[in-house]
């Protein structure tokens, strides 16, 4: 990460990287300052989560940010524009995002069936569906968690464009083709700003993908990192910060001058 780095796209994960339930404030003021800064200079701020909308935005309220992201990325996917106080579906990206989804889990729905019943038969943890995944998986530890992950990327080895997205005990089903890395590459490409100019931050597994040389050439994660994530950051020439979550976002951005 060079300190004179021309960034004009933060792309930053909300748990874990710039957000804390318990600590006061959530997300450190002296962030969301530099990152209104960043953003009145004419840089985009997106959050790239694995959260749906509205948990993010009730997120947002009750750590009463005073800095609005330009642009979402949800559920690990879908794209969504900040238009006059409300984010609005970015297309085509959304509407190909759904079509895709919706014929990979109808081709693949009798095996996803015997599949859920099989593990829900073998592990004590919680089975269930929703609007994104017909098999969402919470696990009791991530002992147990590691146990049921290995069975689904067995499985998802048969399905050459199915995955199995984690984040600490949580785990959803998705397309290969769609991955806060691949969304962070498009939303660059609609808004003109190159890998060389895009930031992005991530502690968990779910941030892999887009912690990435190809999608950021800047990246970074904070101290409270997953081993895996440090790792993964240092071989792609990233920074590892030496404070937890916003604090060590914040350290990131400051040695690039932002």
């Amino acid at each position: 990460m060079s300190p004179s780095a021309d960034v004009r796209l933060l792309s930053t994960d909300f748990d874990g990287t710039i957000h804390e339930d318990f600590a006061t404030p959530r997300i450190p003021h002296a962030l969301q300052e530099a990152i209104a800064a960043f953003q009145a200079r004419g840089g985009l701020w997106v959050i790239n989560t694995g959260r749906e909308m509205a948990s993010l935005m009730e997120s947002l309220g009750r750590g009463h940010v005073s800095v609005q992201p330009d642009y979402l990325i949800l559920v690990e996917r879908e794209i969504y524009r900040r238009d006059h106080g409300r984010y609005v579906p970015v297309e085509p990206w959304n509407g190909r995002c759904t079509a895709d989804h919706a014929e990979l889990f109808r081709a693949s729905e009798q095996p996803i069936r015997r599949l859920m019943e099989s593990l829900s038969e073998r592990f004590d943890a919680t089975f269930y569906q929703d609007a994104f995944s017909p098999l969402c998986v919470i696990a009791r530890s991530n002992p147990q968690m590691d146990a049921i992950q290995a069975e689904l990327d067995a499985f998802c080895a048969g399905i050459p464009t199915l995955s199995a997205v984690r984040n600490d005990v949580y785990v959803r089903l998705s397309h290969v083709g769609y991955s806060k890395g691949t969304a962070l590459s498009e939303l660059g490409r609609i808004v003109e700003i190159g890998p060389e100019g895009r930031f992005a931050a991530g502690d968990h597994l779910n941030d892999l993908s887009m912690l990435r040389r190809e999608h950021a050439h800047h990246l970074a994660s904070p101290s409270n990192a997953l081993p895996v994530v440090k790792s993964q950051v240092v071989a792609e020439g990233g920074y590892v910060a030496s404070m937890t979550a916003g604090n060590g976002i914040l350290e990131a951005l400051r040695r690039l001058g932002l």
